[in-house]
């Protein structure tokens, strides 16, 4: 294989490991807490129309 295909190829790799690195790395950032209850409050609100369809349908 030509050298240009193993650039590719490790440029390729040092890619994929970069964004896994990241995706670590950014897994331990805190959500605000005012985010939080918005989050719990819409989750909640789309829980509710659910059960609710539910009892319309069945």
């Amino acid at each position: 294989m030509p050298l240009i295909g193993w650039l590719f190829i490790l440029a390729a790799f040092a890619m994929v490991i970069g964004s896994l690195l990241f995706l670590r790395d950014s897994a331990n950032m805190k959500i605000p807490e005012d985010k939080l209850e918005k989050i719990r409050a819409r989750k909640a609100q789309l829980e509710k129309e659910e059960r609710e369809e539910e009892k319309r349908e069945g």
